[in-house]
């Protein structure tokens, strides 16, 4: 009787095993290469850094990248409407983006301010 115990546990056990094999490859399957496969956290490292040799912009420490399932969204202030466009532009160029939501907001013009 315990033989028989043994063997049936250790069938159970073999069978999890396999299951849990079956299941945590079928998790990992993806149609891209694994030169294709980009970490959100990579994405939003090379965004940040794109931004930072091809804008230029002084207002560059305002702004945020955010990256979610390879959506990036920017946000915060920038001093015009061209460094938002050329943020969107640049951040787009990143491999693995698969979209750019730009929040970006212009702030106003300094004159506008001190009046």
């Amino acid at each position: 009787m315990r033989y028989h115990s043994r063997m049936i546990s250790s069938a159970i056990l073999i069978l999890a095993v396999i299951a849990s094999a079956v299941i945590f490859g079928a998790g990992c399957n993806t149609a891209q290469t694994p030169g294709q496969q980009v970490t959100d956290a990579q994405i939003t490292t090379q965004v940040k850094s794109k931004l930072a040799s091809d804008v230029r912009a002084s207002s560059l420490t305002n702004i945020d990248v955010n990256t979610t399932n390879g959506v990036v969204t920017l946000a915060g202030q920038v001093e015009s409407s061209e460094v938002k466009r050329d943020a969107e532009k640049v951040t787009s160029s990143v491999p693995g983006v698969v979209r750019v939501n730009n929040n970006l907001q212009v702030e106003p013009a300094a004159a506008s301010i001190a009046q």
